[in-house]
């Protein structure tokens, strides 16, 4: 017998987050009675599944820790409603802001972001990184992005699962989300959310997980925008072989190596953007082929 459709699905990723998830979902339960709440028990060691079990919720189970974002891949197969609500399950995100962002998904978005701000409880340096990803997602999409890194969101399943692929296994995956739907032209909201402080001990380590959120950044620039990465640092290439000429022209009439090799690297950096730009094109265009396809259009 096939389940009955829910209104929508909600989808919770939990390591060892026992204590904060019996607070939280007998409100989801009461709140939200025709919604669909799944736990993705990531290689818990406490009692993370008897708390499922407790309050008649579904339970993904991984037999070890594969990471925020395969938890939340895991999730998105699970889910039968026809819009998921990813939510922390550490306690920072208020069940009472989940119809504000499914009111956006009513009004034609296909994702709406709960965007953190200055209210909510996060640690100076985590506030100024995201800050700074924010500002660099600002300039690789062309579009103004208040909260990179919020993990609150709501989106429309189908459009979700078509970049399960590119979604890492880490806690980066609102990044590569994020930047993935604006390529793809998809609508995205924010919404403005405060976030609480959590329940337990946060699994990400700043200095760590820092350097990987902007490495990743950096990884989707190719992926999304990759002459907008690509084409300053060719410039600026450029310009120190130019004035590296100027110089040694100026002083001893000579054109130099050192010239010669900064204007030939200027040149391919700029033609490996290029390249990139296209490879890019095609991938998405065969993306949106095959949307049409599943869809029948």
């Amino acid at each position: 017998m096939t389940p009955a459709t829910p209104e929508f699905s909600i989808v919770l990723p939990a390591r060892n987050e026992a204590a904060a998830l019996q607070g939280l979902l007998p409100v989801l339960r009461e709140r939200f009675p025709r919604a669909q709440i799944v736990v993705v028990n990531d290689g818990s060691t406490d009692d993370t599944s008897a708390v499922c079990a407790r309050h008649g919720v579904e339970e993904v189970r991984h037999h070890y820790s594969v990471g925020n974002g395969g938890a939340v891949k895991s999730g998105a197969r699970a889910a039968r409603g026809p819009v998921i609500v990813f939510m922390d399950a550490d306690g920072q995100h208020d069940p009472a802001d989940i119809p504000r962002l499914l009111a956006r998904i009513d009004q034609g978005f296909d994702m709406a972001v709960g965007a953190r701000g200055d209210g909510s409880q996060a640690s100076v340096g985590r506030s100024l990184a995201n800050r700074v990803y924010n500002r660099l997602a600002t300039y690789m999409t062309g579009q103004r992005i208040d909260d990179l890194t919020s993990g609150f969101r709501a989106v429309r399943a189908e459009r979700f699962r078509e970049f399960l692929f590119l979604l890492p296994n880490g806690f980066s995956y609102p990044t590569s989300i994020t930047m993935a739907f604006f390529r793809a032209g998809y609508g995205v909201a924010y919404e403005p959310i405060v976030a609480a402080r959590r329940i337990g001990r946060s699994h990400i380590r700043p200095l760590r997980d820092g350097a990987r959120f902007l490495l990743i950044i950096f990884k989707l620039a190719t992926l999304y925008a990759p002459l907008k990465l690509f084409a300053p640092m060719a410039g600026l290439g450029f310009l120190a072989g130019a004035g590296n000429y100027l110089y040694t022209y100026t002083h001893s009439g000579r054109f130099t190596n050192a010239t010669t090799v900064l204007l030939t690297t200027s040149v391919l950096v700029f033609l490996m953007g290029l390249i990139s730009e296209q490879i890019t094109t095609l991938l998405y265009a065969a993306a949106s082929r095959d949307r049409r396809r599943t869809d029948g259009l």
